[in-house]
């Protein structure tokens, strides 16, 4: 297992990755400030890892919620459910929201979090290749408005995210290929050697070859916690995360979120940025 840590003094937090990790005992339960917790999953994941996760937590008193997948229910409304469902469960301040899916999930579980009683405990558990090289690590959390994307959100960080490489089996090679626009994003704007390691072995990442796989997520989250822990709130240097995104943003927004997934939007924005600054005659 490999360990990322996160430095944001006493927010500071440690991302785990490994093969099999989300099988361990107690891998989840550990990092809960109190015994409650909120379990937020979609549809798709649910059959394939709830049990799992909730198996861990039988110490807890543990509610879990299923919401429809997609991006279009990344919305002020569902959010409201999430926060109905913590009324309703009658939680404190102690509770925990454990995000389990992918960047849709930890968004909008992470917002309401962020904002039931003022902000409680949230620990993600991503799913897919792209929330676990990008979306669960930083503390960004939002809903979409009609008018553009994330527009409606909160900087609040997980108290530590939990990457499976196994669950990336499951994956549809679609997803996997949109994550790794992500895992490209890095490389290019910060560590060109990771970006020739990636030219070099791509291969192995897409099959999904175990230390292959495990460096290409390490190396990217350790890039964005380096960057995350200079500039946690996007002032100054956060914003080359947002490479590829303003233009992909755009794309998604043009689109009603659906027929794209982010990472192809993120991947078209990276090339529309990039040929716009040779336009310019910056590169």
């Amino acid at each position: 297992m490999k360990e990322v840590n996160v430095n944001l003094g006493d927010r500071s937090y440690r991302i785990l990755i490994g093969s099999g990790i989300l099988s361990e005992p107690g891998i989840v339960g550990r990092w809960l400030p109190g015994k409650q917790a909120l379990v937020v999953t979609n549809s798709t994941v649910a059959p394939l890892y709830l049990s799992r996760v909730l198996a861990g937590l039988t110490a807890f008193d543990v509610g879990s919620m299923v919401l429809p997948d997609g991006e279009q229910f990344k919305t002020l409304g569902v959010m409201n459910q999430i926060i109905t469902e913590l009324l309703r469960l009658k939680f404190s301040r102690d509770a925990c929201i454990i995000a389990l899916g992918g960047g849709v999930i930890g968004d909008v579980a992470g917002f309401a979090a962020a904002c039931y009683q003022r902000g409680i405990a949230l620990v993600q558990v991503p799913t897919t290749l792209l929330a676990q090289v990008d979306s669960s690590v930083g503390g960004k959390t939002a809903v979409n408005h009609e008018s553009g994307k994330n527009m409606i959100g909160a900087f609040h960080q997980p108290r530590a995210v939990i990457s499976d490489t196994d669950v990336l089996a499951t994956l549809p090679r679609r997803e996997l290929c949109a994550g790794l626009a992500e895992v490209i994003k890095y490389g290019l704007i910060r560590d060109p050697e990771f970006f020739q390691w990636l030219e070099q072995n791509l291969d192995r990442v897409l099959v999904l070859e175990g230390d292959a796989l495990e460096y290409a997520i390490a190396r990217s989250c350790g890039i964005k916690s380096q960057i995350v822990s200079e500039d946690e709130t996007e002032t100054g240097v956060r914003a080359l995360l947002n490479f590829g995104h303003t233009f992909g943003h755009a794309v998604e927004t043009a689109l009603g979120y659906r027929h794209w997934l982010h990472g192809e939007a993120v991947a078209a924005g990276m090339i529309i940025g990039a040929d716009l600054s040779v336009r310019m005659g910056r590169i």
